[in-house]
Order: structure tokens, then C-alpha cells, then sequence
């Protein structure tokens, strides 16, 4: 099978340049959609594509273009922004589409853009990825200069600039509205909702926000179409997508794989299986804010439906993998610890709770914890749980925690009865 979002790069080799991106077809989507389509043509094609947000949501990426107003009468100017962050603990894929190929993205924005009528775009980049943020400006000088950036665009009439921000390196931007705040100078707190972002986001004006992994797909889209995108996946969902592994695998990396491919064969085939002397207890399928998958779970097809089907989220689909080696409760700890670090202290249950959450789990890792710890936890997970909280910081820290609390609970009965971690000398 074709893969189009990866095939013109070569790990480890420099990304190409326009010449190149050009000579392999890059940017003739842009052509064909600023002079052959209009916008309302464009975001029909991706609503048809059935093109799923990557960035974690899996939110229909047409639909949403569609709630921003159109028209002559509509607000100006309105946003575009990329969220390159790439917070997500164990997640590491858009990094390598930033690196690998910048002009793709590029080339992404610019037809997105049209599509919603916007004249400015930011791509909001993780402060670390520094090479990933010098491939994209060398890659922006030179769309300027030919002409793909800037005022009246191929003779289309449409403007455009495309500007790079570095983040301050806070997890809670991936809370769009906390980015809008973080870009307009602002201590990055999550906004009330409604308003909605298509309607008043950054500086109150429409905005929409897609990941880099998104956008990467709009030229192939509108190159091939959209029946042909939704055949390359395995199952209702359109596309491929690319799924990580980290842990104690043979050979951890990055793969684009048909959308729907089971967690079995991410692991056992492509990650290589386990290492010589250890076993698979568990996997956070696609980041640390989604629940545990076990064993009984290997045969799921890893979409956003039927992880969701099976009490997880797809996430962003790269997997953490929980050996039988490494402490369950610590793992948990280590995850909790990072969220309570990370509340961005705008709401009392999140800021609070998860500081709780964190005490309890230390206490019980240590070898001071006492069995009632483990009902207050499981209060937790209830307390931070959507509707009680300001965003999805909270509950997003609160799904691997439930689901190992479940899933592991002789573990934890074991550090509190032995007082002390079993996997410590």
C-alpha cells in the first residue's frame, strides 16, 4: 500500500527542499485548490474524506472547518493555527512529519487556510523541537519566495502568512483555548466555552485549530479524493495513521499503518514483540492521558470507535507499553505526578485533586499507604471526570488512573499489605 504522508522521507535524511518537494509534486494541490475550488468546494472534499482530527479528539476535521462564518460580511481576519506542541508523554509523531517533510505541512496550511478564509496561520510549536522549528523557517523562507506565502497567492487574491511561535513548554496548550491565551500573551488558562473557537477564538475572532498530522493530509486529499482516502483504512474511518511504541519492545518507532490496524499486530509485528525476558501486562494506547488495554485487548482494531468501544481512547496512538518488570502502581505515580505538575491551577477539583491524587499514590508506592487510600482514589476518578472541571486536563489524568485501579488492584493491595513496593530491592 501507498503511504503518502511518509513516502518522500527518509529518516535520518535532510527534509527536501522546494526544489525537491516540488519536483515530487508538492504544492500542485495547492495550485488546484486556490485555482480550480473554492472554499466551500475544499472543506465538502474533507468533510466527505471523513478525515478525523489526529491531534487526539478524532473530531470530524471538515465539520469543524464548517462552523467558521463565510461571506463578505463575516469577521476578519480569522486564524489558522497549527498545534505542533507535542506534550503528550510517549507521543512523537508529529516531530518526524515537522522534520521530515516541512513544505508538506506548508503546502497543508495554505490550502486549510483557503478553505476557511483565513489570512494569517501560526504554527504553535513545542519549544524543544528545535530542529523540527529551523527545517520549517528555512522551509517558509522559501515558500515566500515563491510566491506561496504572502499577498495575492498564485494570482488567486487570496493572502496569507504563516508565523512560528515557540511555546513556553505548558502541557495545558493543548487546551486550544489555553493556546489562544498563551499567544496573545496571556498566562495559559483554559477560556469558558461557548463562545466556540470557530466563532470568537484567538483575539475573539473565528479560529480553527487542527494538528500537524491533520493538516499533512489535506494536498493528498484534494489530489486523489476523498473515496480514496477513506479505502486506506481497515475501517469506517478514512485514512492511515501513524502509531508509535515505546517500552520494553524490540524495536520501538514510528509506523504508518492502515487506520484500524489491530494493537496486535502494532505490537507483535511491528514493534518486533517484547523483549527476551518480559512480558506484556498492559499498554496506554495513545498517550498518558487514555486508559490502559490489556492483553484480552490485542485483537481491537486501533481507531477511535473501537478503542472507545473497549473503554479507552485511540488518542494520539502512540503506546506506552507497562511490562511485567516495572511497577504498575510507580508507572501510575509517574503519570500522575506529571498532571499534577501540569494543572494549570485555573480550577479547584484539578489543582487540588490531582496534588491529592499524587500524595495518595507516593504514599502507597513508598510503603505508607493504607487500604481506604485506594476508595479515595477511586473518588478521584470520579470528582475529576468531565463536568467538573474546567477542560480536560483533569479528566484526561483521571482515565489511566480508573483503568489501573481496576485493572491492577492486587498490585496496589500489595504495596499497602507488604508495606513496600515489591518491584524495589
Amino acid at each position: 500500500m501507498e503511504k503518502p504522508l511518509t513516502k518522500y522521507i527518509t529518516p535520518g535524511s535532510p527534509p527536501p527542499d522546494l526544489k525537491e518537494y516540488s519536483r515530487i509534486g508538492g504544492y500542485a494541490s495547492a495550485h488546484k485548490a486556490l485555482k480550480e475550488m473554492s472554499p466551500a468546494e475544499i472543506t465538502s472534499l474533507v468533510k466527505a474524506s471523513n478525515l478525523l482530527g489526529r491531534g487526539g479528539a478524532g473530531f470530524p476535521t471538515g465539520l469543524k472547518w464548517s462552523f467558521v462564518p463565510m461571506g463578505e460580511n463575516s469577521p476578519k481576519p480569522k486564524y489558522l493555527i497549527c498545534n505542533a506542541d507535542e506534550m503528550e508523554p510517549g507521543t512523537f509523531k508529529d516531530r518526524y512529519l515537522m522534520e521530515g517533510n516541512p513544505h508538506q505541512l506548508i503546502e497543508g496550511m495554505i490550502i486549510s487556510s483557503y478553505a476557511i478564509q483565513a489570512e494569517k496561520a501560526y504554527i504553535f510549536i513545542r519549544w524543544a523541537y528545535k530542529k523540527a522549528e529551523k527545517e520549517l523557517r528555512k522551509a517558509l523562507a522559501e515558500a515566500y519566495a515563491a510566491g506561496y506565502l504572502g499577498k495575492n497567492i498564485l494570482g488567486s487574491g487570496f493572502d496569507l502568512d504563516i508565523y512560528i511561535h515557540s511555546s513556553a513548554g505548558r502541557y495545558i496548550c493543548g487546551e486550544e483555548t489555553a493556546l489562544f491565551n498563551s499567544l496573545e500573551g496571556k498566562r495559559a488558562i483554559p477560556r469558558t466555552k461557548p463562545p466556540f473557537a470557530a466563532i470568537s477564538g484567538l483575539f475573539g475572532k473565528p479560529t480553527i485549530v487542527n494538528n500537524v498530522e491533520t493538516l499533512v493530509w489535506i494536498p493528498h486529499i484534494i489530489e486523489r479524493g476523498a473515496e480514496w482516502f477513506k479505502n486506506l483504512s481497515m475501517t469506517g474511518a478514512g485514512g492511515t495513521k501513524l502509531y508509535g511504541v515505546s517500552g520494553r519492545v524490540k524495536n520501538p518507532g514510528l509506523w504508518e499503518l492502515p487506520l484500524g490496524t489491530t494493537l496486535r499486530e502494532v505490537i507483535e509485528e511491528h514493534a518486533g514483540g517484547m523483549l527476551d525476558g518480559y512480558k506484556f501486562r498492559g499498554v496506554i494506547p495513545g498517550g498518558i492521558s487514555t486508559d490502559f488495554m490489556l492483553e484480552k485487548h490485542m485483537d481491537v482494531n486501533m481507531d477511535f470507535s473501537n478503542v472507545g468501544a473497549v473503554g479507552s481512547r485511540l488518542g494520539t496512538g502512540t503506546m506506552i507499553i507497562l511490562d511485567d518488570k516495572t511497577c504498575p502502581v510507580a508507572f501510575i505515580h509517574n503519570i500522575e505526578k506529571f498532571f499534577a505538575l501540569e494543572s494549570c491551577g485555573w480550577c479547584t477539583p484539578c489543582r487540588e485533586g490531582l496534588a491529592w491524587v499524587e500524595k495518595l499514590l507516593a504514599s502507597i508506592e513508598e510503603g505508607t499507604g493504607k487500604m481506604e487510600y485506594l476508595d479515595i482514589l477511586k473518588f478521584h476518578t470520579k470528582y475529576l471526570c468531565f463536568g467538573n472541571t474546567f477542560c480536560a486536563h483533569a479528566p484526561g489524568a483521571a482515565e489511566p488512573l480508573q483503568s489501573g485501579l481496576e485493572y491492577f488492584h492486587d498490585d496496589f493491595v500489595q504495596h499497602i499489605n507488604g508495606k513496600k513496593c515489591p518491584w524495589r530491592s
